[in-house]
C-alpha cells in the first residue's frame, strides 16, 4: 500500500458518499469482569438512524487517520499459523449469506477473549461495504468519464473502542423547578478515540492484496503486539519510533556517539534532501547501506566506509541489506521536533535550525549558543546585548 492508495481510502469515508458502499454491521459488546461476549447485534448499516452513522463514520475516518509505519501498519499474514485469520477474513469477504459473515466475525472476537483479560469493557465494530476507483481520469477533450471504468474494492473494517461510566451530575428541572442528582449507569463508547483495529484486504496497485492487512493503532507507534500475532496472525513491523532508534545506533556506530551540532544539521538535511527527491515517487523513500555512507560522508563524518556502515547494520538490525524508512529515521524538518535537554532549560528546534545551535566552552564552562537574526523577548522584556 503506498500513500495515495490510502489518502484515496480515507477520502470515501464519508455519508452519502457515492463511491462508498457498506452494506452490514456488527457491534459486539465484552465484558470486563467475565471477559465474554455480553451482547451483539447485526444491522444493515444503512437502516441506522442517521446520527448514528455520523458517529459510526467519523470513528472509521479517525481509525484510518494517520501516516504510514506510524499508525498505520500494512502488515504480511504469517505463512504458518494454525486457524489463520487470514482464511477467516477471506471466507467473510466472499460470502454473500448474512449469518454467515455474522458468525464468522464472532469466531475472530473469539480469538480476541482467548488468553486476554480487558481492564474495561469493550465494544467492538465490524462493518462490511466496497469502494471504487476510477481506472483513469478523466479526459475533456476525449469526453471520456473516468468512473465509465471502475476498480471495486470489497473490504471488512473493525474498530475495538473501550467505554467509560458516565459521570455523576447535578442537573436543573426546569418544570419541578428544583436541583436533581443525576446518575446514569449506561457506559459510554468512546467513538471519537478508538483503540485500535484493521481494514482487510490492503491494497497493492489498485488491487485487492488478501496477503496483507492493514493494521490500524490507536496512537502513534503503539502496536498491539499480541492483537496482532495471536489475532490477526500477521508479522511484526517496525515502527517509526524504532526505525529511528535504529539509524541513530548505526551512525553511533560509524561515527561515534559525539558529533557536532553542524555535523547533525547536515545529515538531517542530507535525508531531508532524499525526501524531497523522491516526494513525486509512489514507495516510501528508503535508505540503505549505502545511502547511509552517502549521507555520512557528505556531512563531514571522518573515516567512514561501506565495511563499517555493513557492519554497523549487522551489528544493530542484524541485516546488512536492511533498509529504512527515510522520513521515519528523522524529527518533522520544519517543526520544532527536537528537544535539547539541560538542567536550566529545554530548547525545542527544528531540524532545518539546527545549524544555527552549538555547545561552546566559554571561560572553562559549556554553554548552548543560539544564533538569532532578532532581538529575544522574554515576558515582554527585550533583552540586552552583551558582549562576550
Amino acid at each position: 500500500m503506498i500513500k495515495k492508495e490510502l489518502a484515496h481510502i480515507r477520502k470515501q469515508f464519508k455519508l452519502d458518499h457515492d463511491l462508498l458502499q457498506i452494506f452490514d454491521m456488527l457491534n459486539v459488546y465484552i465484558m470486563k469482569e467475565s471477559n465474554e461476549v455480553y451482547h451483539d447485534e447485526y444491522q444493515p448499516f444503512g437502516m441506522l438512524d442517521r446520527e448514528k452513522q455520523e458517529l459510526y463514520m467519523a470513528n472509521f475516518k479517525k481509525l484510518l487517520t494517520g501516516e504510514l509505519d506510524h499508525k498505520l501498519f500494512e502488515l504480511r499474514f504469517q505463512e504458518e499459523a494454525e486457524e489463520p485469520a487470514k482464511i477467516l477474513l477471506y471466507q467473510a469477504l466472499s460470502t454473500e449469506n448474512k449469518e454467515e459473515w455474522r458468525d464468522l466475525m464472532l469466531l475472530l472476537v473469539e480469538k480476541m477473549l482467548k488468553d486476554k483479560q480487558y481492564e474495561r469493557d469493550m465494544v467492538v465494530t465490524f462493518i462490511r461495504g466496497e469502494y471504487f476507483r476510477q481506472t483513469k481520469a478523466s479526459n475533456e477533450e476525449a469526453e471520456t468519464d473516468g468512473r465509465d471504468e471502475m476498480y471495486k474494492h470489497p473490504f471488512i473494517l473493525c474498530s475495538i473502542n473501550s467505554t467509560e461510566q458516565q459521570r455523576k451530575t447535578l442537573l436543573f428541572d426546569y418544570v419541578e423547578r428544583e436541583f436533581k442528582y443525576n446518575f446514569v449507569v449506561d457506559p459510554i463508547i468512546k467513538l471519537s478515540s478508538p483503540e485500535h483495529g484493521f481494514f482487510y484486504p490492503s491494497v497493492t496497485d489498485n488491487a485487492s492484496d488478501v496477503n496483507r492487512i492493514l493494521y490500524c493503532a490507536g496512537k502513534g507507534n503503539e502496536l498491539k503486539e499480541d492483537f496482532i500475532d495471536q489475532v490477526l496472525n500477521a508479522e511484526k513491523k517496525v515502527t517509526a519510533r524504532e526505525e529511528r532508534v535504529y539509524f541513530e545506533e548505526i551512525v553511533k556506530e560509524v561515527a561515534g556517539d559525539r558529533l557536532e551540532s553542524a555535523t547533525l544539521a547536515h545529515v538531517y538535511e542530507e535525508i531531508q534532501q532524499v525526501i524531497e527527491t523522491n516526494e513525486e515517487e509512489e514507495e516510501l523513500p528508503k535508505l540503505d547501506s549505502k545511502d547511509v555512507e552517502r549521507v555520512l560522508r557528505a556531512s563531514g563524518v571522518k573515516d567512514v566506509t561501506q565495511e563499517k556502515v555493513e557492519q554497523a547494520f549487522q551489528t544493530i538490525v542484524d541485516d546488512k541489506h536492511y533498509e529504512l524508512n527515510a522520513s521515519a529515521v528523522m524529527p518533522k524538518f520544519t517543526k520544532k521536533s527536537i528537544k535539547i535537554d539541560t538542567k536550566v532549560a529545554t530548547i525545542s528546534i527544528s531540524p532545518q535550525d539546527l545549524k544555527y545551535v552549538k555547545q561552546v566552552n566559554h571561560q572553562g564552562r559549556r554553554c548552548i549558543l543560539i544564533e538569532i537574526d532578532e532581538d529575544a523577548v522574554i515576558e515582554g522584556f527585550t533583552l540586552d546585548v552583551e558582549t562576550l
